[in-house]
Order: C-alpha cells, then sequence, then structure tokens
C-alpha cells in the first residue's frame, strides 16, 4: 500500500513535474527542508514507482519523475479523501495512457 507524506511527498513529485532531473540537495533547498529528510522520501517515492533514480552513474542521486509519478501529481486532492482508491485511481490513469499510446 502507498503511503504518502502529505505535503512533502507531493511537493517533490510537483518539483520533479517540470520535466527536470534533480538531487536532494536541490529538491530540499527548493522546500526548506532538511536534506537528510528528503533523502529518506526519494528512495520511497522510487520503490512506489513514482520516480526513477538516473545516472550516468547509479548512485548519481538523480531522480526524475514517471508517469504514475505525474498521475499521483496530478490527484494529490483526491489522496486525502478517504472515498478514494487512490492507487487504483492511478492505475486507471496510467492504463488510459497506455490506450491512447496504442500499447
Amino acid at each position: 500500500m502507498m503511503r504518502l507524506i502529505v505535503p512533502t511527498d507531493f511537493e517533490i513529485l510537483q518539483i520533479l513535474s517540470n520535466g527536470r532531473r534533480n538531487n536532494a540537495i536541490n529538491i530540499a533547498t527548493h522546500l526548506d527542508k532538511n536534506r537528510s529528510y528528503i533523502n529518506t522520501r526519494l528512495p520511497v517515492l522510487t520503490d512506489y514507482g513514482l520516480l526513477n533514480r538516473v545516472g550516468p552513474a547509479g548512485n548519481s542521486g538523480l531522480y526524475e519523475i514517471t508517469e504514475k509519478g505525474r498521475i499521483a501529481a496530478r490527484h494529490r486532492a483526491e489522496y486525502e479523501d478517504d472515498d478514494v482508491d487512490f492507487e487504483a485511481l492511478i492505475e486507471e490513469g496510467l492504463a488510459e495512457i497506455e490506450v491512447s499510446s496504442g500499447q
């Protein structure tokens, strides 16, 4: 089950939604949050499939948002609604993208 921290995780997704890769120090500075805290959240978001860790080196610390992460960011309000199955909402969004792209 996906457990996101509101608002921090959604703020991280929003920062990366612009399409640029970024690292923990830049994200922490932008959000005025502790770097070590952001460093704990980035791997969690990666495990959920919302971010990818990208190179050139495997330990470079650069992250980019995935399509799943973009969908999650767009549905922040629904995450806090107890009547909505947030993960199902994301899967529906991914399925729509696959259908529209012909995959």
